[in-house]
């Protein structure tokens, strides 16, 4: 689970990313972001879905 909050920061990231491209006019740039952020957030949500949040031990 621990790369699960890894990919967590990268949605973050990718999230301040976007907006600051488009602020920017990069859309190339503002695509990528914007495509890392789908990827990497479908990715988190459906692996959470599966496999559910980790128990405290």
């Amino acid at each position: 689970m621990g790369l699960m909050i890894i990919f967590g920061f990268v949605i973050i990231f990718s999230a301040l990313g976007t907006i600051r491209t488009i602020r920017e006019k990069n859309f190339l740039g503002a695509f990528f972001s914007l495509a890392a952020f789908l990827v990497f957030g479908f990715f988190v949500i459906a692996t959470v879905l599966t496999n559910g949040f980790p128990s405290v031990h």
